[in-house]
């Protein structure tokens, strides 16, 4: 997991829409910095991709917004085509989303940010200093909670006004990223190796999430 108070880890990726190369300079002139990392075929993303669609929509499109977006998938594309750069822009498009959508190929940036799971959340302040990696809301597939992307948002507009995130962050649930054969980092390597264990709280979020019967 990517401690707090760490420097936001530099990429350079091309932006499934435009093509265009997106590095973390672009962002240079925001007071804050939203990461996430998202795929397409998720069930945890497909159940909150109109509130992804609205955060852009809330905090990136006046001209005088402090925040800067971008969504970053770094999928296994040859196992999951719907990860593919096309099948993105797609679902870029359906969704209208007013940020920039990259695709990291050789799944470098992921491990540099220690992603774990789809959907993931990374806030940066002013500084570039991680701020807050925890879950967009409460709500789950199936779960019944409404979507409201009340944890995230707070972090949000807490950052914005130069305020530190001092409460207890519950950490994202989603689906593994897919890492390709031979390509996963060590601290995915684990969790596997946790899986073995018999205590529960030695089990990642991410690799737990598949106990609440969603797919992944």
């Amino acid at each position: 997991m990517l401690p707090l108070g760490i420097l936001a880890p530099n990429f350079q990726l091309p932006d499934v829409v435009s093509g265009k190369s997106i590095s973390l300079s672009n962002f240079a002139n925001k007071k804050a910095l939203l990461v996430i990392f998202l795929s397409r075929h998720c069930p945890f993303v497909q159940h909150i991709k109109f509130e992804l669609a609205k955060l852009g929509q809330n905090y990136t499109q006046n001209t005088n917004s402090n925040l800067g977006i971008v969504a970053i998938s770094a999928n296994d594309v040859t196992n999951h085509p719907d990860d593919a750069p096309e099948s993105l822009k797609a679902f870029a498009q359906e969704l209208d989303l007013a940020y920039p959508l990259l695709f990291d190929e050789t799944q470098a940036t992921a491990k540099n940010f220690f992603a774990a799971c789809t959907p993931d959340f990374f806030l940066f302040d002013a500084s570039r200093k991680l701020v807050y990696r925890g879950q967009l809301d409460d709500s789950r597939p199936q779960s019944g909670i409404p979507v409201t992307g009340k944890d995230l948002r707070a972090a949000i507009e807490t950052v914005l006004l130069g305020r530190a995130v001092t409460w207890q962050q519950k950490p994202s649930i989603g689906c593994n990223i897919k890492w390709k054969p031979g390509n996963e980092p060590v601290y995915f390597k684990n969790q596997a190796l946790a899986l073995a264990e018999p205590l529960a709280e030695k089990l990642t979020v991410c690799v737990a999430s598949r106990r609440e019967g969603v797919a992944v």
